[in-house]
């Protein structure tokens, strides 16, 4: 019998979590499914556990003197109805492809990371925000940044005792832009993912961060390519991507592609998402 556990409060919901071995549910569009996946191949077992959904400070989007906090109950539907600046117009764009309205409705931007898949659309997103995330236990909380929060495939660094409680993105000029190739339009696993955050004056970049996701067993940043874009004109960047730049991605032969399909899709879509930015003005407030 699994157990199932609801607390109001986040207090109670470290004390479980600091007594038992759980598996922690937010909006559950994983979890079900693992579960599921799991007994198919004759493993019934399940850990008890502990539903955060009634804990209500944990939902929302904040704005801070330095910051945006992202509860760790904001779901995908959250995220595309707030309003937020430029900055986060490419994890807005990651947010309608994933899954269906119902899925965004119920899926939480957390839950995308605590999965650790390496094709989670939000992970490359977030890498170019500098996100922090948020862990939290009865010993206090700790600040991790999302390059380390993911340490391998479905593999984080959180605790035994801890839980993800925000997600932090620092104020900073700048856009994002979001590009994902899948086997079709909508309702589709990531076969490659491209996020960027450009910085610009006067059609000039002076900040690049780039990652790609599903090349990997973790998503990657570009910075090679960051490097090379600095100080070079918006409307020449998709020129300036070159192979090497993505010499870091280990793609990877599966049921959706072929690994040398991916490198050379990774390309495309770094210059396509780059050409994005040199189609409109990049704006530059924060």
């Amino acid at each position: 019998m699994i157990g199932y556990l609801r607390p109001a409060t986040l207090t109670d919901a470290l004390a479980i979590r600091a007594r038992h071995d759980v598996q922690v549910l937010a909006g559950g569009t994983d979890v079900y499914p693992a579960f599921a996946t799991r007994r198919a191949w004759g493993d019934p077992a399940h850990k008890d556990v502990l539903d955060m959904s009634a804990i209500s400070v944990l939902r929302g989007i904040s704005e801070h003197a330095d910051h945006w906090r992202f509860g760790a109950l904001t779901t995908w539907t959250d995220l595309i109805r707030a309003d937020l600046p430029p900055l986060f117009d490419g994890y807005r764009m990651a947010a309608r492809e994933v899954g269906g309205v119902q899925i965004q409705n119920r899926g939480t931007l957390v839950g995308n990371i605590c999965t650790a898949s390496p094709a989670g659309d939000g992970i490359p997103c977030l890498l170019t925000l500098d996100a922090e995330v948020e862990l939290s236990s009865q010993r206090g909380v700790r600040l991790i940044p999302i390059s380390d929060f993911i340490t391998g495939y479905r593999a984080t660094a959180v605790e035994a005792d801890e839980i993800v409680t925000a997600l932090l993105v620092p104020k900073s000029p700048g856009q994002g832009r979001f590009l994902k190739l899948g086997a079709r339009r909508y309702l589709v696993i990531s076969i490659v993912m491209v996020a960027a955050v450009i910085e610009a004056d006067k059609g000039v970049i002076t900040a690049a961060r780039l990652a790609v996701g599903s090349c990997s067993a973790v998503a990657q940043r570009l910075t090679v390519l960051e490097a090379a874009l600095q100080g070079q004109r918006l409307a020449d960047s998709a020129g300036i991507v070159a192979v090497d730049h993505l010499a870091g991605l280990r793609p990877i032969n599966d049921v959706r592609s072929t690994g040398a399909y991916r490198q050379d899709a990774a390309l495309t879509l770094v210059r396509d998402v780059l050409a994005g930015f040199a189609g409109g003005a990049v704006r530059s407030v924060a």
